[in-house]
């Protein structure tokens, strides 16, 4: 019987099934998985957070951040090695002076700005874009200052990157990337989400910048940084667990046969790779270009210009992209544990309708719960109410 153990909090994710968690998990126990679990569109990976001690647990996601966020929760571990948040910091913040002396921007958000004048320095941030740079690990400093985050705070989010290279062998790597992640939700402007940021345009809108561009990057990080340190393990799992970045037809292709398929596809026709490029971005740390309107503008979210586009988040793919899986599912004789909204872009009644064709020698149950939808204001809220399905298979 698998049941959820306490473990930290490392992203804000729309959708996160963090309070729904006993609820999944009675669905997928009913499946009887002992031959592992394989989560499917894993996301901000709670469940990998809530049962990674206890069962093995295959961690999918097409977004590599994900993957990150999985492998810190299954195979980190703390060892004998001793890394402090300190000596990080230290070392992120040599490399932040190099990047703030070659930015030439001096940077003082305690004192009081108008409307104007603050929309006028964070334009000048924003051109470090046209800026080139001669120290290495300078992205975020000349992509995103005066965005999200300011160039200060971009200087620390390049110092963080390039110091976790250092550890890259070690199997502290992931999460030095996992709290810096955190620290960079909780010192942005935006709503825990990368699609927009905010511009000043009111007298309480500039205060509520303020409030956030005077956030300290570091310390968010020690903090979360220094939680990880005491949560993981001293060994190694005794589980072999996969963490994958997989389309999820070719995830299913992998897995292994007989186990249970947790699926918690997107809902909605908003693509996670928008909301969340950011993380993206800082994990591969491959510089990528930017998405251009069709006028040559720049897109104001500066997206990465190649993302991922869902088939669930496309009305004329959804159908289609559910009888792939199910036809996987079937064919290497897989239950499943799906997760869906009767806000989604397709119905439940199709669902169940396509299910019922293709497991024909199933039991299908259908479990369902009132649930708060976490939405980080996409629509103005910051949640909605929504019935969550849980559609069984075995």
């Amino acid at each position: 019987m698998l049941e959820k153990r306490v473990f930290p909090s490392l992203i804000k994710y729309m959708g996160s099934k963090s309070k729904l968690i006993d609820f999944v998990l009675e669905g997928i126990n009913s499946c009887n998985p002992q031959n592992g679990v394989v989560d499917l569109f894993a996301g901000s990976c709670t469940l990998a957070g809530a049962i990674g001690n206890q069962t093995v647990i295959h961690s999918n996601d097409i977004q590599n951040y994900s993957k990150v966020l999985a492998e810190t929760y299954t195979i980190s571990y703390c060892n004998n090695i001793r890394i402090h948040a300190d000596e990080i910091i230290s070392k992120a913040k040599v490399h932040q002076i190099k990047l703030m002396r070659e930015a030439d921007i001096k940077v003082d958000y305690s004192r009081k700005y108008s409307v104007e004048d603050l929309a006028n320095f964070e334009k000048l941030q924003q051109n470090l874009l046209q800026k080139t740079f001669e120290v290495d690990f300078h992205y975020f400093t000349k992509t995103y200052s005066g965005t999200w985050w300011s160039v200060e705070q971009c200087a620390a989010i390049d110092g963080l990157r390039k110091t976790a290279e250092e550890f890259k062998e070690s199997p502290m790597f992931q999460p030095i990337l996992a709290a810096a992640m955190y620290a960079m939700a909780y010192s942005s402007i935006g709503t825990g989400h990368y699609a927009q940021f905010r511009d000043p345009k009111t007298d309480s809108n500039v205060k509520d910048i303020l409030i956030y561009r005077q956030k300290d990057t570091f310390k968010i990080f020690k903090r979360k940084f220094s939680e990880l340190i005491q949560w993981l393990p001293k060994r190694k799992s005794k589980y072999e667990h996969i963490n994958t970045a997989l389309d999820f037809k070719e995830c299913l292709n992998i897995a292994k046969e007989g186990s249970v398929i947790y699926a918690d596809p997107p809902y909605a026709f908003v693509h996670y790779s928008r909301f969340y490029h950011a993380l993206e971005t800082f994990v591969l740390y491959d510089s990528p270009s930017l998405q251009i309107k069709n006028n040559g503008e720049l897109v104001k979210g500066r997206y990465r210009s190649e993302r991922h586009q869902s088939p669930f988040c496309i009305k004329t793919k959804v159908e289609s992209a559910f009888t792939d899986f199910f036809d996987i599912a079937k064919s290497k004789d897989m239950k499943i544990a799906l997760s869906y909204s009767n806000k989604g872009m397709i119905s439940l009644d199709e669902i169940l309708q396509l299910a019922n064709e293709k497991f024909t020698n199933s039991k299908i149950d259908v479990h369902s719960t009132d649930y708060n939808h976490m939405t980080l204001g996409r629509q103005f809220d910051q949640t909605r109410k929504v019935k969550e399905a849980l559609i069984l298979i075995n």
